[in-house]
């Protein structure tokens, strides 16, 4: 390719937070307005980017918003689809722009920017890197929750929604918290889960944390179909006769 600058851009994976606009970082801010392109995720299956709703309200109508579709599963075609994400965003750092890649939450933890980042180091390595970490729905859930996750001494597990039953009791057996991400597309198994290793008075339900749509479900037996949201997370507490044996 063509550079039209000797200058690389420098690419910024920016966490934008859980979903209240105020929650962003006043580092995130400042870059997020410097740049001449904002990246964002763009799911076939929704009419918008989640993190470019999060701070619409901060965008300059100059900045270029650069949409890159994302799979919503692991479709055979999901590791192209992150390449073709790549290279638009490389076409503009070897044009010498800087490129902002929103995400919601922090963009190291579960993030579809790691997709992305991978790929830029791989199709231009010269370019520089910034991460500005942002608050993730983990620590946003606890909040609203008043549940702390972990107090001195305990652990943490964070699972992701592709989990097993397997895989939650070995968790829940080896941590005091397990946290367990997007749940909604399989929450009747996972109750029924939760059910069957007794932990479902020691779980609680929260979706669109920091949101106006934000919901905290202390009692998950309660669940209904209106509260089914992909933004959503169980947060789980060990059972407390396993850890005073």
């Amino acid at each position: 390719m063509t550079q039209e600058s000797s200058k690389i851009g420098c690419l910024y994976g920016i966490g934008v937070g859980p979903g209240d606009p105020e929650l962003i970082t006043l580092k995130a801010l400042k870059a997020l307005q410097t740049v001449p392109v904002i990246c964002v995720p763009q799911a076939s299956n929704r009419w918008d980017s989640y993190a470019l709703t999060i701070v619409k309200g901060y965008v300059k109508p100059e900045q270029e918003i650069l949409r890159a579709p994302f799979p919503t599963d692991d479709a055979d075609g999901a590791a192209q689809t992150w390449i073709e994400a790549s290279k638009l965003v490389v076409e503009r750092l070897e044009k010498g722009q800087d490129v902002a890649f929103l995400t919601e939450g922090d963009p190291m933890l579960f993030s579809t920017f790691s997709y992305v980042l991978n790929g830029v180091k791989e199709l231009c390595p010269e370019a520089p890197v910034v991460i500005i970490p942002g608050i993730s729905s983990v620590m946003a859930a606890a909040a609203s929750a008043g549940e702390p996750l972990v107090t001195h001494g305990q652990k943490l597990a964070i699972l992701p929604a592709a989990y097993g039953l397997d895989d939650l009791s070995e968790a829940t057996s080896n941590f005091d918290t397990v946290v367990l991400m997007k749940v909604s597309p399989i929450i009747v198994k996972t109750l029924a889960d939760l059910e069957g290793l007794g932990l479902t008075k020691q779980s609680t339900y929260v979706k669109r944390v920091t949101t106006e749509r934000e919901k905290v479900i202390r009692d998950v037996t309660e669940i209904k179909d209106e509260d089914m949201d992909y933004f959503s997370l169980l947060i789980v507490k060990s059972n407390p006769e396993k850890n005073s044996e």
